[in-house]
């Protein structure tokens, strides 16, 4: 059996989701296009497992976006493998005059329904009483009272559901089926075998949107449509507007409202947090202590791991045979381990204040903030999301662009997300930062680190706004499209949702991430112990003749570089410096840009084991130990001075580098043309701004 979670936007539906299912979930795509579907499965109270669909997110069945289409195209389509048993239709109580529609529409189309009153303490907040029982009665449908973000009500919603999924009642609004056009209804349901005439108005009405109907079946309902002089935006206005007449009349039985206007502590805040100029000012704030925290609290544990990882490797080295596969062991799998573990504490504390910005209510209001400033340059409100679901990854944000019903504005959100900083510049970002830029405090509380760690981020943010306003120049668009957004109350944060996050997102760079990055490590040790020709076994001999009077430890140093200049991770390294050594890159760098193509946090991972088998292991062999130590031969300077650091920070800004987001920009825009415009320009963009920053700074 399948019972669906339909709601708007905003209303508890997932939260309900998540107390239904809890850990069993599994997030698919709904057959033929790229939407998410979450599915879960439930024990109803006797013991009978049912699946729970957690659909889109909605406002009617008259879609906007890909998202609502098929919320349409699911609940008009019986045959459809994700059809309902049951709709639980999640509604907030504290307004549910616009919620109702939904709630309507759904069961008029015949599916048998169960209305969830989510966010009673809201609602009471505000001064608003429901009488649930007298709803119940006047619907004829079962109505449950339920708080889903804290769990209460859901054991009574499970026993409503087994029953509602026997006695499969429905709510029909009489108003509705005796429509203007009876005939060509009639005519519908008796050509297409139908039993509800507002499913058959549906099929006439947004019958192009219907990708189940076969092109002759769209065109015998054009020809009812011709025959009755059926309108569809006509059958559209006076259907929902026969809806909310009706809704109206009825809650004004159901819903107590206060005599006068209640100000709730959401609207207290919102003043403040939304204000034109404060709001603002908060934000950066807020936005600073986040990025300081990154820096501040994740220093010693970072720098635990680091020196763990080394001396893991050197006690290994010490016990173990000197042979390739200790090597292999030490230098290739050891090195990348670390590359992947040492940046676990400033992932989970970046996403630790996200996911507390998410659960209290406050990220929405950054999105109506962001909402205010991002028109000025063009884009659309909707891009909001996308822009700030790229601060995590840039798959999904791209994926979140499909929200955007205009075409042209979605384009260039998917064009220009990638320019916001993800979670996979963090490692990057945090330990060149930690090279150049002083641990010194500004005032004795604000770090320079992590000062400089969030203008990289502004960085990314006011260059994708930029770059937004220009493509949307070369495409010319001059449709401009509406934003609406439910923004729910402030709450205090469910510290278990806020662990669960950052659970998932450390298991995710770990394990993703973590595959990647070892797998490289791995195939970068071969490249770089193994070389074309004798050079690798003429080693010793070269050194030897070039400088015979090194001691010990720097004659195997100097050997251990020599073979890794003369490997073939080498000589691709030595084949792209020319085009590099004007950002003040060397041959080594070279190496790391190549391997990070496949993902941007390869980076260290590659510049670990670089160091690892060409560096000096005699002296500290953390990772930031090997890069301060690296020494330019030509100038006898350290590589990884001011001006280089800053010229990798900035090049890795802009830097498209993530061959899954080009992936999934290719499968949203359905062809190679944009992807490769997008890989062209924001490499160039990198390669530019690298060049002025190095010569600038050098």
């Amino acid at each position: 059996m399948k019972i669906a979670l339909i709601g708007n936007p905003n209303c508890g539906k997932t939260s309900l989701f998540n107390q239904l299912t809890g850990l069993r979930q599994k997030v698919g795509n709904f057959p033929g296009v790229t939407v998410d579907k979450k599915l879960g499965i439930t024990s109803l109270i006797s013991g009978e497992k049912v699946e729970v669909i957690d659909f889109p997110g909605s406002y009617s069945i008259y879609p906007s976006s890909m998202d609502e289409k098929v919320v349409l195209e699911v609940l008009t389509n019986p045959q459809n493998s994700d059809y309902p048993d049951l709709a639980v239709v999640v509604v907030d109580a504290s307004n549910l005059k616009r919620n109702m529609l939904l709630f309507e529409q759904v069961s008029n189309l015949g599916i048998p329904t169960v209305l969830a009153l989510n966010m009673l303490d809201a609602a009471m907040e505000d001064g608003i009483q429901i009488d649930s029982l007298k709803l119940e009665k006047m619907l004829e449908v079962p109505v449950v009272e339920l708080n889903a973000r804290e769990g209460i009500g859901v054991n009574g919603l499970k026993i409503v559901m087994e029953k509602a999924l026997k006695d499969k009642l429905v709510h029909v609004n009489e108003v509705i089926s005796n429509s203007i056009y009876d005939e060509a209804i009639k005519e519908v349901r008796k050509s297409f075998g139908l039993k509800n005439d507002y499913l058959a108005g549906q099929y006439l009405a947004q019958r192009d949107k219907l990708s189940f109907l076969s092109k002759e079946r769209i065109k015998e309902l054009e020809r009812i449509a011709d025959r009755h002089q059926f309108k569809a935006n006509t059958f559209q206005s006076a259907e929902t507007l026969a809806h909310f007449v009706d809704i109206s009349n009825s809650l004004k039985e159901i819903v107590i409202s206060p005599d006068k206007k209640v100000v709730s502590r959401t609207a207290r805040m919102d003043a403040i947090f939304l204000h034109k100029i404060w709001g603002y000012v908060i934000f950066l704030g807020i936005l600073f202590l986040i990025f300081n925290a990154v820096f501040a609290l994740a220093e010693y544990p970072m720098d635990w791991i680091d020196a763990g990882i080394a001396d893991a490797n050197g006690w290994l080295k010490s016990v173990l045979p000197a042979s390739k596969l200790t090597s292999l062991l030490t230098d290739g799998l050891l090195a990348g381990i670390g590359g992947v573990f040492m940046f676990i504490p400033q992932i989970a504390l970046l996403f630790a204040g996200i996911a507390i910005l998410e659960e209290s209510g406050y990220m929405a209001r950054v999105v109506v903030l962001m909402d205010k400033l991002i028109r000025h340059f063009g884009l659309s409100g909707k891009s909001v999301v996308p822009l700030i679901s790229g601060l995590g990854c840039a798959v999904p944000a791209v994926m979140s662009a499909r929200t955007i019903g205009n075409w042209q504005e979605r384009l260039v959100t998917i064009m220009v997300t990638p320019l916001m900083s993800c979670a996979a510049r963090l490692p990057i970002y945090t330990i060149l930062i930690a090279m150049v830029v002083p641990n010194t405090k500004l005032f004795g509380i604000f770090g320079l680190q992590g000062l400089a760690l969030m203008g990289l981020y502004l960085l990314g943010f006011i260059s994708a706004l930029l770059a937004g306003w220009v493509i949307k120049k070369f495409l010319k668009t001059k449709s401009r499209s509406f934003f609406v957004m439910e923004l729910p109350t402030y709450k205090a944060p469910r510290w278990s949702q806020v662990f669960y996050t950052i659970y998932e997102k450390v298991r995710t760079f770990v394990f993703e991430a973590g595959k990647v990055i070892l797998a490289i490590s791995l195939l970068l040790w071969v490249l770089a112990s193994y070389g074309p020709g004798d050079q690798m076994e003429g080693a010793a001999a070269a050194v030897t003749a070039k400088q015979p009077n090194l001691g010990k430890t720097e004659r195997q140093n100097a050997i251990g570089a020599y073979k890794l200049e003369h490997s073939f991770a080498g000589h691709f390294g030595k084949a792209i410096e020319p085009a590099i050594k004007p950002l003040g890159y060397d041959w080594k760098i070279g190496i790391a840009l190549i391997t990070s193509f496949a993902a941007r946090e390869v980076f260290v991972g590659t510049m670990s084991t670089i160091y690892s088998i060409g560096g000096d292991v005699t002296n500290d062999n953390t990772i930031k130990a090997r890069l301060r130590r690296e020494i330019n031969p030509e100038t006898g300077e350290p590589v990884f001075n001011v001006a280089t650091s800053f010229s990798l920070l900035i090049f890795y800004v802009y830097a498209m580098m993530c061959m899954s987001t080009i992936a999934v920009v290719y499968r949203e825009t359905k062809g190679w043309k944009w992807p490769m415009i997008q890989l062209a320009y924001m490499t160039v963009l990198a390669y530019v701004s690298a060049f002025i920053v190095y010569q600038i700074l050098k």
